[in-house]
């Protein structure tokens, strides 16, 4: 039987990231994947949806030609070229994931694992030829998959989850989205873009719930104007796939309300991949479909330990990667400091882009802080304007008592990449004052972060 120091079942951001930190700390490493490497972000998540979305991105772009003083004649989108492209970048970034194992010593053991007593890991290839490994510390990180309503089961023809989002044969021309978490609302402005007719059902009284109120509205407005219909305190009762047009029965406060699509795409969160891999056998508690864990992930069994989605952190893949590094360094000996899940960024990729770390406007006052509020809206921005991106803004939200950066959120145009400054100030402690006085480069998108510090503190130059 061969022998491991580490073992990590799943090869997604979590666990990919594991076992290269893992090999650099000096460890035998071996992971293991029954699909492709890279997991669901690489191949079906984070990376192809983002290709999809840059493809509707530049479709907008060819349709407000005249915005920028240029004239396009003669353009159209192929909605089969647009989804290959997008699988060829999953494919490209999975050959990368498989560079990044051989470069680091890193044995890949293709099949379906399982875990048993005695710190063992069985793996099943694809011919049913089931084989034992030994491992000094086995890292479980088989992450999740949609969640499936039971008034919705998913057919993968006419009631979808994300992964068939992404694979369409045909456009639909008409689609219903249940959920406007992120996933929801990313496919709803593909969708839409590409030229589809968008209906968004969400349970709760307003789009991407966990966002600042502000955010939420502002998504909306944008949404609605570009023609996607939003309903919210709305919940789909059932769908009727019979024929060729699907009925969806929507309670949409004390009505009833009947919606014709092709296609519904249920987004209504993800489900834990823990059944099945051995859990039980070996004695590994879980509560409310999560593995229960320590502040270093080792589970209520020596030696076994647990990293990502199937965990109680935020379902992030860089909360996973996070936790695995951590995870592994712990094992090594190292003196780390547990994972601090209260400055988590948050990144949404529809258009306009939102971006959050820490409190909301509304959690700071029920905690009972007594907070300065600042916000900078895009429209006031000249870099946002040269680029005909000013829509948006940014919020900031300060401990009045301390200076302390309680919370940032963000929408418009690439927030997504400038939420990491939020996230490193406050993970510094660093206070309004303190950001105020960094100077940020003119004319740049990121001056809206300075410019929303100093609105907080009366010092605001720009509006």
């Amino acid at each position: 039987m061969k022998s491991y120091d580490i073992i990590v079942l799943g090869s997604g951001p979590g666990g990919y990231v594991t076992a290269i930190r893992a090999s650099q700390l000096g460890f035998k490493t071996a992971i293991i994947e029954k699909e492709k490497l890279g997991g669901v972000c690489l191949n079906w998540g984070c990376i192809p949806t983002k290709a999809l979305i840059k493809s509707a991105q530049v479709f907008n772009y060819l349709k407000h030609a005249e915005d920028y003083g240029l004239t396009v004649k003669n353009y159209d989108k192929n909605f089969d070229a647009v989804i290959n492209r997008s699988r060829n970048v999953a494919s490209g970034m999975s050959k990368g994931v498989d560079f990044l194992m051989k470069k680091n010593k890193i044995d890949v053991i293709e099949g379906y694992g399982k875990i048993k007593s005695g710190k063992k890991v069985s793996v099943e290839n694809e011919n049913g030829k089931i084989t034992d490994f030994q491992a000094t510390n086995i890292i479980i990180a088989t992450g999740a998959k949609s969640r499936a309503l039971p008034n919705l089961p998913q057919d993968g023809k006419k009631i979808i989850g994300y992964r068939e989002a992404m694979t369409l044969k045909k456009q639909p021309k008409k689609i219903i989205i249940v959920g406007s978490g992120a996933i929801g609302v990313e496919f709803a402005y593909f969708y839409n873009a590409m030229g589809s007719e968008v209906t968004i059902v969400e349970y709760l009284d307003r789009i991407v719930p966990v966002e600042d109120e502000e955010v939420s509205k502002a998504l909306e407005v944008n949404f609605k104007k570009n023609g996607i219909k939003i309903l919210t305190s709305s919940e789909l009762i059932k769908a009727d796939t019979k024929g060729k047009t699907l009925s969806a029965t929507v309670k949409n406060g004390g009505n009833e309300i009947i919606l014709k699509a092709d296609i519904i795409l249920s987004a209504v969160g993800i489900k834990s991949n823990i059944e099945n891999i051995g859990l039980e056998d070996v004695g590994i508690v879980t509560d409310d479909d999560k593995v229960l864990i320590d502040d270093f992930y080792q589970t209520n069994i020596p030696g076994y330990y647990a990293i990502g989605d199937i965990t109680k952190g935020q379902a992030l893949a860089h909360v996973a990667s996070a936790e695995g590094i951590l995870c592994v360094e712990k094992i090594a000996g190292q003196n780390v400091e547990p994972l601090d899940y209260g400055n988590i960024p948050g990144c949404t990729y529809s258009y306009p882009e939102i971006a959050s770390v820490g409190l909301t406007e509304t959690q700071a006052k029920e905690k009972g802080y007594d907070i300065k509020v600042g916000k900078f809206p895009f429209s006031a921005s000249g870099k946002a304007q040269a680029s005909g991106n000013s829509e948006g803004f940014v919020k900031v939200i300060f401990d009045a008592k301390y200076g302390e950066w309680i919370g940032c959120h963000m929408i418009g145009a690439g927030v997504t990449d400038m939420i990491a400054e939020a996230v490193l100030a406050r993970k510094l402690e660093t206070t309004g004052h303190e950001v105020l006085k960094a100077v940020h480069p003119h004319p740049t998108m990121s001056e809206a972060v300075m410019e929303s510090v100093a609105s907080a503190y009366g010092e605001v130059i720009h509006l």
